[in-house]
């Protein structure tokens, strides 16, 4: 099978909802020194203008909050694949600050990675006034989100406003589901090894094709590690762009995928304060509806951050598995990348239409 291992995974990323239900060790609560070092930190960067492109660990310090996200970090990296923190400070900030804040606190985790069609490090996740543009994505609106991944290597979500009827958020372990389909399936590992062609949701650049053109391995192995990357509405989407529907048995693997996610996930209370941070290689997030709220300053409101971070994983095509979902058009770049103009000229790809990593 394409040389992976038909052995389950046995490490923390490996988990069940109800592993959870009286271990909290993924969460972690804020006190008011941690907060206070917070707004230190924005004074400083304030005093000097800094702008969120212009931050990080060093500019930001936080003396005792850094070693909180310093554990924050090998949890998403090498150990169960999320945590979540409580208790930063919303009330009395205005956004701006709340941006460079929450910018300044992920920079002791990762580096911020472009995000939208707008080349923004900071992404609203609303249907208000504060959505940025991105293409084609459903990201903000009232309806169930799915289980999926996102495109970087860490997603993290900061809850400015949650929606009046406070929607339940949703993780699971895409390892643990990795482990289900070995035990109740494996005949459909080798479909999941080569993978799915992937939508760019009309966010692609004007010299790039409108789907990743490559299949993306569903599941992939790299020296003992596996990584997921899962997003069935882009998969789909590639699909009907080229009309040509996923066939029924596609659409059972995926079924298969998603049943096994609702049956192990991990349901929590996401609120005001509260910060996801989630691997997107070894565990998928979503959310339950909400009700639709006309009034602007009542709507539901996170910010996101997509990060990076060195030696985080072993890829067995760091350009397809990595970086193959996620770099078209102005996703997928740095602060030091943009701020260069790296995104206004044509980002170096293989034959295949990989991410070409080395000259």
């Amino acid at each position: 099978m394409n040389g992976i291992s038909l052995e389950p995974v046995q490490d923390a990323s490996a988990w069940c909802g109800a592993d959870f239900e009286t271990d909290r060790t993924w969460e972690y609560v804020l006190d008011d020194t941690h907060r206070r070092e917070l707004d230190l930190a924005l004074a400083g960067v304030k005093d000097r203008g800094l702008t969120v492109a212009q931050l990080s660990a060093a500019n930001f310090p936080l003396p005792t909050l850094s070693k909180i996200a310093a554990a924050v970090g090998e949890d998403v990296g090498t150990g169960r694949g999320f945590a979540l923190l409580r208790g930063f400070p919303i009330d009395g900030y205005e956004n701006s600050d709340l941006e460079l804040m929450y910018y300044g606190l992920c920079r002791h985790i990762g580096t911020g990675m472009t995000q939208n069609s707008d080349g923004g490090l900071i992404h609203y996740v609303t249907d208000g006034v504060l959505k940025p543009n991105q293409g084609n994505r459903a990201v903000g609106f009232p309806k169930l989100v799915s289980m999926h991944v996102d495109l970087m290597d860490i997603v993290t979500l900061l809850c400015v406003r949650q929606a009046g009827d406070e929607p339940e958020s949703y993780l699971a372990s895409s390892i643990t589901i990795y482990n289900e389909i070995l035990k109740r399936r494996p005949d459909l590992m080798p479909r999941l090894l080569d993978g799915f062609e992937w939508d760019r949701m009309d966010e692609h650049g004007d010299d790039e094709s409108a789907t990743s053109g490559y299949r993306v391995p569903l599941f992939s192995l790299a020296n003992g590690q596996v990584s997921c990357r899962y997003n069935r509405s882009w998969m789909k989407a590639a699909n009907a762009r080229k009309s040509q529907p996923m066939s029924a048995e596609d659409e059972a693997v995926l079924d298969l995928i998603d049943e096994i996610a609702a049956e192990t996930r991990l349901a929590f209370p996401f609120g005001k304060g509260d910060i996801q941070f989630c691997s997107n290689y070894t565990t998928l997030h979503g959310r339950d509806a909400h009700a639709l709220e006309p009034v602007e300053d009542k709507k539901r409101l996170l910010i996101r951050i997509w990060l990076n971070a060195p030696k985080f994983r072993e890829f067995s095509d760091e350009a397809v598995v990595r970086y193959g979902i996620g770099c078209h058009g102005n996703l997928g770049w740095t602060a030091e990348q943009m701020l260069a103009g790296d995104n206004l000229s044509s980002r170096a790809r293989r034959d295949d239409g990989a991410v070409r990593l080395q000259p």
